[in-house]
């Protein structure tokens, strides 16, 4: 399973079944290994977590740049 999380609120955005989509198709794959190591993570259950930005928190990080920073600015 891959789960996608907020990185700075932690709101749970959802999660896709990988045997439906593979990295290509995602993305994940284009990740330098610096990225990869800073968006994602595992679970307990071995499921993916990507440390993504939800809506609420892009649009708070757009009107109050500097936000940005801070390292954990919305937590």
């Amino acid at each position: 399973m891959i789960k996608y999380v907020c990185k700075h609120c932690g709101q749970y955005l959802g999660e896709i079944n990988p045997e439906n989509v593979s990295e290509e198709q995602l993305g994940l794959h284009t990740l330098t290994p610096r990225e990869r190591k800073s968006i994602i993570t595992y679970d307990i259950n071995g499921d993916l977590i990507a440390k993504v930005v939800c809506e609420y928190c892009q649009e708070a990080l757009e009107k109050n740049p500097e936000l940005n920073l801070i390292s954990n600015p919305l937590q």
